[in-house]
């Protein structure tokens, strides 16, 4: 089977595994049906900016063209730094798109992948946000009505608790231990102040899940498209956003958005 076309990042299904489709032009591939078998990319040196679609050199916060980069709302700062939101002022690069994305109801989360982590998505992003982080576990921590509240929630949380996550230990499934959610999230919310307090979720659910892998990799030689035109080898799994190949190979799907791939396998 071939299929060419700008690749954006997985989609992905919750299930036991959780199922990854990686959209191609158009199309779809089932990613889980190629665990343990061969695929092959390869990148011809075409990159399209995925928000206007213009031919960019350089790809930039995964996926846009300078220009886009510095312009478009996916793009904003407040992406990365929930905290910085205006949006609740009537102040944002897209007003329209603040309203559907910032003022809205976010989760503030505590996740387990290497280690115990704090974050905030938006409340249509769960699981989504936790499967393209790598987690295994995770809890809904509070509920705010927008993302500058979650924000500065999380300002406030990272004090305590990192808001990263160790990818090279997320991939060889080095999974932090010994970790209670239920009372994790309870020390944590003493640890707000009283008016962030009151966006406590009284759900004390925790999530796990679990990754189509047949092997971990041992040690991590990550590969990028730029410096590695044609990626092939054995599927052995999928965490994150990444695939992971034979021989400790790995490769950020996400970090590709918008490359022109020809994919190959056998069906």
């Amino acid at each position: 089977m071939e299929y060419k076309g700008n690749i954006l990042k997985m989609r992905t299904e919750p299930d036991e595994p959780i199922r990854y489709f990686l959209p191609v032009g158009e199309q779809e591939i089932d990613m889980n049906a190629l665990l343990g078998k061969s695929i092959r990319f390869q990148f011809n040196g075409q990159i399209n900016c995925i928000a206007c679609g213009k031919k960019t050199k350089t790809s930039f916060g995964q996926g846009f063209c300078y220009a886009c980069f510095q312009t478009v709302p996916e793009a904003s700062e407040t992406v990365m730094r929930p905290e910085l939101s205006k949006a609740q002022f009537g102040i944002a690069r897209d007003l329209e798109w603040a309203r559907e994305h910032d003022l809205i109801d976010h989760y503030v989360y505590l996740a387990v992948s290497s280690e115990l982590k704090v974050g905030v998505t938006r409340h249509h992003q769960i699981p989504t946000r936790w499967i393209d982080q790598g987690a295994s576990y995770a809890i809904r921590v509070a509920k705010t009505p927008n993302r500058h509240i979650a924000g500065v929630m999380e300002v406030f949380l990272k004090k305590h608790f990192t808001d990263k996550t160790n990818w090279r230990a997320m991939l060889q499934n080095n999974v932090a231990e010994n970790f209670d959610l239920a009372e994790e999230k309870a020390n944590l919310i003493h640890l707000l102040p009283a008016e962030l307090q009151q966006y406590e979720c009284p759900q004390n659910e925790v999530i796990a899940l679990h990754y189509p892998v047949l092997e971990y990799p041992a040690k991590i030689n990550s590969l990028t498209f730029d410096k590695d035109p044609v990626v092939e080898g054995i599927l052995q799994g999928i965490k994150g956003q990444y695939l992971l190949f034979d021989s400790n190979r790995v490769i950020n799907i996400r970090k590709h958005n918008g490359y022109f791939l020809t994919v190959t396998f056998d069906s």
